[in-house]
């Protein structure tokens, strides 16, 4: 039991995702764009899922949107289902290719962002707050989605290297001899 958790990615994913809590809560609270902050750990979690897949984008929104809930003391689970919408939608769209390009993970990675703070008013209104939909919503979604778009190149190394995935080669077809 213990020798499968030291083996998992969780090893790796859990102090990267203290570091990127940190500086989502430092760095990024006092960075803002056009009055909306940006999601540092939303979009490792989209970058996760558009370099892992959707089931591992899912884990890695559940484990770091948990995280987040901690920190910031909302209630426990309500970012961990947003968050893992984004990892959910962004490894969903990672499947329209076999070998995306850079370009096309980022913009996957930026899909994945606005999915997940599109699903954040959602969940808070399941939870009770009075007025989940903040004025300027579609503006928040859409910086979320640039900035998660922008990072990526960033992120998705990253995410590679948290969840232990290698980049997969291309191998020659071996040649068949004439019949």
């Amino acid at each position: 039991m213990f020798a499968a958790l030291f083996q998992s990615s969780l090893i790796r994913l859990i102090p990267v995702g203290m570091i990127l809590l940190a500086i989502q809560r430092t760095v990024f609270a006092d960075i803002k764009v056009s009055g909306v902050v940006v999601q540092v750990v939303l979009a490792f979690v989209a970058a996760a899922g558009a370099s892992g897949g959707s089931e591992r984008g899912a884990v890695v929104g559940f484990v770091l949107g948990s995280m987040y809930d901690m920190v910031e003391g909302t209630p426990l689970g309500s970012t961990a289902i947003a968050f893992t919408v984004a990892g959910i939608v962004a490894g969903l769209l990672a499947l329209i290719a076999a070998d995306p390009q850079w370009w096309l993970k980022a913009i996957f990675v930026g899909l994945g962002c606005a999915a997940g703070e599109a699903m954040l008013p959602v969940v808070r209104l399941f939870i009770g707050e009075e007025h989940p939909w903040p004025a300027n919503m579609p503006k928040v979604i859409f910086i979320v989605a640039v900035s998660g778009a922008i990072m990526s190149p960033i992120l998705l190394p990253l995410s590679r290297w948290c969840l232990k995935i290698r980049k997969s080669e291309w191998t020659a077809p071996a040649e068949q001899s004439p019949v």
